[in-house]
This record gives C-alpha cells, sequence and structure tokens, in this order.
C-alpha cells in the first residue's frame, strides 16, 4: 500500500534570480503533526503564481519516493530533501506510469482525485539549482501530478494513502503528460483523455485544439496547438523577397498606402484579413537596413499587398517610405503572417480601432463585404478629424453594402468644416462607456487595434456588456505584452542595445521593437539576448517545453541546444534555447 512520507508547505516569497525578483511558492519543508487540507491548499501553504499553479484542480502536488532516487542517481546529488520538487505530499508508491488522471484516494480523513500531470515552470529549476530541470521532468515521464480536494480534512505523514476508485478510460499520468509535450499526438488517445470527467479544463482544452489540429489535416500550419494555439499558419514564402511598388495612394497629410506587386506579375498568395507584411528596407546609401511590420490594407486575395503607412516623428523607415519610395522601386518583404485574423461565425462582429490602427481592420471590414456577410457589423473609429480620418470613404461605401451595419465616428478635435451626423457621430474619444452603450449580445467577436489606451479602454466597455473575454482578439502597435511569470514588476525600458562591448555574430533583428543587436556567445539563447535589450519577451520554462516562447521567425534559420522535446516549425523558433545558426542574421518577429 502506497503512503504519505511527508506533508510539505510553505508560502509564497521573494527570491533573487540572474539580478531578478522572482515571487515563488515553489520552497517548500516537512511539517510534524497533523495539516488540514482545505479546498485550494493544505493549511500553511501558498503558491506565488496563481496563473500557473494552485486553485481547486491543483490544490495539492504530489511527487514520489522513486523519482527522488531516480534524480539522485540522474543527476549525482545526495542533498535532495522531501520537498525539494516543489509537492505538497512526498510519497512512496503511487507512480506516473500507474496512477490514472480520476483515480481517488483517501489519506486520513480527507479523500483527493488525480486531476492533471504537474505543469513545468523554470521555478522547480532554481529551486534544485538545475535549468534543465522543467524539459527533464517531462522527457523523462517523471512530472509529479496534482490532486483536487474531494473531501476536506486532516492528513499526516505516515498514514497509508487507500485508494477508493479508479478513474475512467485508465490513461496514467506520464500518458496524459505525454500526449500534450511529446510528439505523435493521436486522435484516438485524444478522444480518449477528453472522456475523463476529472480532467483538469486546462488540459481539456489543450487536447481539444490538439484534436482540431488534427482533424483539419495540419495542412495549414504545424506545431503543437495545445501549447501554442496563437501560433500563425506557415508562411507563403521564407525569408524575404522583392515586390513591386505598383501604386502609392496618399490616404491623409501623415499616412500614404504603398500597393506591392510580385516582380513576374504573378498573384500573390492570399492573406487572410488582419494579417501583416514585415518589410527591408535601407533607407539610404551606407545605411544599415531596417526591418518593419504593417498590418495589410487591401482586399484579400487581390492581385496586390496593400500597406498603409503613417510617417512618425523621427521614424526612419516610415520617412523613408514616404519620401523616398516611388513606383516600380522594389521593396524586400517577408510572406505575411500573424494570428490576429478574422475568424469565421455567425454572430455580431466589432471592428474597433483608432487612426492608422484601421489597416487590419479595413481588410477585415472588406472580407466581410465581398462575402455579403449577414453578420451584424459595428465599425467603431476614433481620429482626430476629418483631415486625418483614414479610409473615411471606402470604409463607409463598405459599410453600405452589408445589411446590418452600424457606424460610430469619434474625433477628438474636429476641426470648423468637420460636420456633426456626417463627418463624426460624436465628439471626443472611443470610452468604454460609450462601448457599453451600444447593447452588444455576450457572443460578440470584437476586434479591436490601436495604441494600448484605447485598447484598454474598449475592452473594458465590452466586458462590461458581458462579452466573452476569449472573444476579444487585440493587434498593439509595436511590441506585444511580456509574459514574465512570477518575475516581480520593474520600470520597463524601451527597447535598446545590449550592454556592454558589441557582439561578433550575425545581426538579430527584433521587428516589433525596430532593433538589431550582433549575436554574442555570452548570451545562452535569443531569449536571453533580447532580455538584455529589454526587448518583451514571453516565456515559461525556459527548456523548450512549454512553447510559451515560440516566436515567428521571419528570416534566417537557429539551432537548438537544448533540442526542445518537440521541434517546432522552421517559420518559428523557440527562443528559450535557440541561437543563429552558424553565421546567419535572423529576423524575429519581437
Amino acid at each position: 500500500m502506497a503512503k504519505l512520507l511527508s506533508v510539505n508547505v510553505g508560502l509564497p516569497k521573494d527570491v533573487n534570480w540572474r539580478g531578478q525578483t522572482v515571487r515563488t511558492g515553489v520552497w517548500k519543508t516537512p511539517v510534524t503533526g497533523p495539516r488540514t487540507v482545505r479546498r485550494l491548499n493544505v493549511d500553511g501553504d501558498g503558491q506565488g503564481d496563481l496563473a500557473g499553479h494552485g486553485g481547486e484542480m491543483r490544490a495539492v502536488l504530489v511527487y514520489q519516493l522513486a523519482s527522488y532516487r531516480y534524480w539522485q542517481e540522474f543527476l549525482d546529488r545526495d542533498d535532495l530533501a522531501h520537498g525539494h520538487f516543489g509537492e505538497n505530499f512526498t510519497v512512496d508508491g503511487l507512480a506516473d506510469d500507474e496512477v490514472c488522471i480520476g483515480d481517488r484516494y483517501r489519506i486520513g480523513t480527507a479523500v483527493f482525485e488525480v486531476t492533471q500531470p504537474r505543469v513545468t515552470c523554470y521555478r522547480v529549476g532554481i529551486r534544485l539549482g538545475e535549468p534543465r530541470m522543467p524539459a527533464l521532468l517531462v522527457s523523462h515521464g517523471r512530472p509529479g501530478f496534482y490532486l483536487r480536494v474531494l473531501t476536506e480534512g486532516e492528513v499526516q505523514a505516515g498514514q497509508d494513502i487507500v485508494k477508493i476508485s479508479d478513474g475512467p478510460e485508465r490513461m496514467t499520468v506520464a500518458e496524459v503528460d505525454a500526449l500534450l509535450y511529446r510528439p505523435p499526438h493521436p486522435p484516438e488517445r485524444l478522444e480518449q483523455a477528453l472522456r475523463i470527467p476529472a480532467l483538469s479544463p486546462g488540459w481539456q482544452h489543450s487536447f481539444n485544439a490538439l484534436l482540431d489540429q488534427a482533424e483539419s489535416g495540419n495542412g495549414a500550419r504545424e506545431g503543437n496547438a495545445g501549447l501554442n494555439q496563437a501560433a500563425a499558419p506557415r508562411p507563403a514564402w521564407e525569408g524575404f523577397r522583392p515586390l513591386r511598388v505598383d501604386r502609392i495612394d496618399e490616404e491623409t497629410p501623415s499616412i500614404r498606402s504603398l500597393w506591392l506587386a510580385g516582380q513576374d506579375d504573378a498573384a500573390l498568395p492570399t492573406a487572410p484579413p488582419g494579417q501583416y507584411l514585415t518589410v527591408r528596407i535601407t533607407p539610404g546609401i551606407g545605411a544599415q537596413p531596417v526591418v518593419r511590420s504593417y498590418s495589410l490594407s487591401g482586399q484579400p486575395g487581390a492581385d496586390c499587398y496593400r500597406i498603409s503607412v503613417k510617417r512618425e516623428d523621427r521614424g526612419l523607415a516610415s520617412t523613408w517610405l514616404h519620401t523616398d519610395v516611388q513606383v516600380g522601386d522594389s521593396i524586400e518583404a517577408a510572406a505575411p503572417r500573424g494570428v490576429f485574423t478574422l475568424q469565421p461565425g455567425a454572430g455580431t462582429v466589432v471592428l474597433a480601432s483608432a487612426g492608422v490602427g484601421a489597416t487590419p481592420l479595413l481588410a477585415m471590414l472588406r472580407a466581410l463585404a465581398d462575402a455579403g456577410s449577414p453578420r451584424p457589423v459595428w465599425w467603431l473609429h476614433g481620429a482626430r478629424n476629418h483631415r486625418l480620418h483614414v479610409f473615411a470613404r471606402e470604409a463607409g461605401e463598405l459599410l453600405a453594402q452589408l445589411r446590418h451595419s452600424h457606424s460610430r465616428i469619434f474625433y477628438s478635435r474636429p476641426e470648423s468644416g468637420d460636420v456633426l451626423g456626417s463627418h463624426y457621430t460624436a465628439s471626443g474619444r472611443l470610452t468604454a462607456d460609450a462601448v457599453a452603450g451600444l447593447g452588444l449580445p455576450a457572443d460578440t467577436d470584437a476586434y479591436l487595434c490601436g495604441p494600448s489606451g484605447f485598447l484598454s479602454e474598449v475592452t473594458d466597455g465590452l466586458l462590461r456588456q458581458g462579452v466573452v473575454p476569449q472573444n476579444i482578439h487585440t493587434e498593439i502597435f509595436g511590441s506585444g505584452p511580456a509574459l514574465t511569470p512570477g518575475l516581480v514588476p520593474s520600470e520597463r525600458r524601451a527597447p535598446h542595445p545590449p550592454p556592454g562591448p558589441p557582439g561578433t555574430g550575425p545581426a538579430v533583428r527584433f521587428a516589433r521593437s525596430g532593433l538589431a543587436a550582433a549575436w554574442s556567445d555570452r548570451y545562452g539563447s535569443l531569449l536571453e539576448l533580447a532580455e538584455a535589450c529589454d526587448v518583451p519577451v514571453r516565456w515559461s520554462c525556459r527548456t523548450g517545453v512549454c512553447r510559451t516562447c515560440e516566436t515567428a521567425l521571419i528570416d534566417g534559420h537557429v539551432s537548438y541546444s537544448p533540442d526542445p522535446v518537440e521541434e517546432p516549425p522552421s517559420s518559428t523558433a523557440l527562443i528559450c534555447c535557440s541561437k543563429p545558426e552558424q553565421e546567419q542574421e535572423i529576423t524575429l518577429d519581437l
């Protein structure tokens, strides 16, 4: 019979890590005597990051004595004590390849149910002083698992662990863990896992995404949809290719559109409405190349791509595109990319933008108009005045083609010739109160593009209407939001060259941040270089398991060390464990 060897607890604390402060509850120590186990945790215990740990489905973490012995030998360690892996219960028995999701156990007066494998993150590596640990737990099939508390009660070290029922489908913790993280992902096994009621909602969501990916034939995209559901379809071509400027339109005094065609006049691959084009330009003789991304504003499926560029003060690329580029010139462009795209559906659509943020939404509006969509469509736009109101006529014509369209235009600084009720519908900015008063249904699909303050304001209004958060899709100017779980927030700096002497390796270009830095071997990965430059990044495990750091690789190739658990497609890179390959410069969508 399995036995509870140790009950371990620990409250979150701040620890120093690589010059930063991490808030974590991974430090657990054994306690003596009985402890009450409640719905969310053991008395005296806590979690530092409730987004990744804790909660009803992850109330108690279990790790096994046999795994301790395994790691002692594998890592050549003799200092591993109960609680070292961040577990609440250290047990003798209950191996990951024997315990099944949905199994129920009684310990003392409490009753538990197995809900999911441990989701590994970098903090277990900090605790053990072994950065590889998150990947090792998965690749060696020894993750440990979480329990849900069905009946609160008291437990104590030394008690027997009594199995009271088997989970349905008899899928072990190790099987379920491998099904998510390691290929292959057989559809019949995914369906089997989804028939287990006890499986936590997060894992159900991941398995449903993998199942959808498998059923679609995976023709348009690769990768692991269960771990990175925002991964974009495979781009139509690798790297950059020359496109010819076929036409230039002056939309407003500060925004011009460039129509780009293939050099051979062959039709360009269709880009889903909402995607962007990344261009690489050399603004002047002897100048260094710069990379910028601009949303596609033209008709999806047209012979040309249209980008609409706002001239920014001291904007090197935008100034050159406004003043130097002429019809007939050639511009290097990467294939269209992006996951901010119009999704199929039957409900209400909201397209909300500020200024030049209208560009990707105009492509979505045209797609809806071209399809004769019966969906109710709300076009919400904020501009300073009619003179700076981009796409005013074009958007109006498209809205007139839709049977159930509504338009609200907000001018923050209307001029004397602007006519209320004709050019615009309200003075001031588009606010949360204005959005909340539209009477939108909860199943509305909303697409927002503009500055961060605008996105927050409109999102607040949509949420107050009861719109489902998952249906609110945003595209922000420049770099996206960072995801650095557990790090104590610090003052955010603008992206900048890394400190210290310049590297001697190939250039690493961060497209969204408008920054390039030479690679140096003093960085262990592209992620570490990006962090040194204060480029916003997303990560969790930092060892090639969770795919949180997966980033579009616009140009170039990378090599991996260590190898990821499941290698991504060549169009993306796991920046936590990759470097530029040989002497090739690369461009990342960061």
